[in-house]
C-alpha cells in the first residue's frame, strides 16, 4: 500500500484526530494539504511536524462555508501540485441543546458546517478529479445518523444522515473515475487514546460489542484503506467503525 506523491486534503487537519491522521499520510509518502480555518499555529505545527520527516506538506487557511473561498483554496492547489488525490471531509460541529430550545441561528450554523462546507468541497474537488482517474474521497462522520440519537443533538444527527444522501449522489454522477464512501465511526467525542479500553460502569460503552473504545490507528487504517487503489469497487457506501454498537 503506498500514496507517494498523492495530494491530500484534509479539511480541519489542525484540529483534534485529524491532526494525527495528517501526520500518520507522511508515513505512505503522501503530499499533505492541511486546512484550517481560525487553529492557525495548530495547523503549522502539524505542517511542521510532517516537513521534519523530509516530506511536504502545504497550509492553507479556508473557511469552507464560503464558496469563494474553497474555489481559491482548490485552485492554489491544483496550481502548486497540478492534481488532488484525496479528499477526506471532516468539518463539522454538534451542539448539545434540549431540542425545545434550539435556535434557527444554532441548526443553521450546523447545517451550514456539517451538511454546505462537505458539498463545496466535494463539488469543486470532484470538479478537478474528473479530469483523472480513479481517485477518492472519503467522509468522516459518526453512526448518530442511524443506530445512536440524542434529542439534544437533533439537527447533528439529523445533518449526518443527509451525509449519506450526499455522499450517494456523488458517488453517482462521478463514478466513472472517482469513488466517494463515508467512514462512521462510534462516539469520537469519548475518544481516549490513553486508556481505550472498557469501563464496566460505561453505559454508553457497554453498547459496544467489543467492549472498548476504537484506537486512532483503527480509525486511521480505515481511511487508509477508503483511500487505497484496492478499495476501487466500494463506491457510495458506509463503513462502520463501531464495534458492532448494539
Amino acid at each position: 500500500m503506498t500514496f507517494k506523491d498523492k495530494v491530500i486534503l484534509i479539511t480541519w487537519a489542525s484540529k483534534w484526530i485529524w491532526r494525527t491522521t495528517a501526520l500518520l499520510f507522511w508515513k505512505e509518502w503522501a503530499i499533505v494539504i492541511v486546512n484550517y480555518n481560525k487553529s492557525k499555529i495548530e495547523a503549522n505545527k502539524v505542517a511542521k511536524n510532517i516537513e521534519k520527516l523530509w516530506w511536504k506538506a502545504l497550509v492553507i487557511k479556508c473557511d469552507i462555508s464560503i464558496e469563494e473561498e474553497v474555489i481559491n483554496m482548490v485552485n492554489l492547489i491544483i496550481s502548486k501540485f497540478k492534481k488532488i488525490d484525496i479528499l477526506i471531509n471532516n468539518a463539522w460541529i454538534s451542539n448539545d441543546v434540549p431540542i425545545f430550545e434550539r435556535t434557527v441561528e444554532q441548526w443553521r450554523r450546523t447545517m451550514d458546517v456539517n451538511l454546505l462546507w462537505t458539498f463545496l468541497c466535494s463539488k469543486y474537488v470532484i470538479k478537478e478529479m474528473m479530469k483523472k482517474w480513479e481517485w477518492k474521497i472519503v467522509n468522516l462522520w459518526s453512526i448518530n445518523w442511524t443506530k445512536d440519537f440524542y434529542p439534544e443533538q437533533i439537527d447533528y444527527d439529523i445533518s449526518k444522515a443527509w451525509i449519506i444522501t450526499l455522499t450517494k449522489e456523488f458517488a453517482k454522477i462521478a463514478w466513472e473515475n472517482i469513488r466517494v464512501n463515508t467512514l462512521a465511526p462510534w462516539n469520537i467525542d469519548n475518544y481516549d487514546e490513553e486508556n481505550p479500553t472498557w469501563d464496566p460502569s460505561d453505559d454508553e460503552l457497554n453498547k459496544v460489542y467489543l467492549r472498548r473504545h476504537w484506537s486512532i490507528l483503527e480509525v486511521w487504517k480505515a481511511i487508509l484503506f477508503l483511500s487505497w487503489d484496492n478499495s476501487s469497487f466500494i463506491n457510495g457506501t458506509t463503513l462502520f467503525l463501531d464495534g458492532w454498537f448494539n
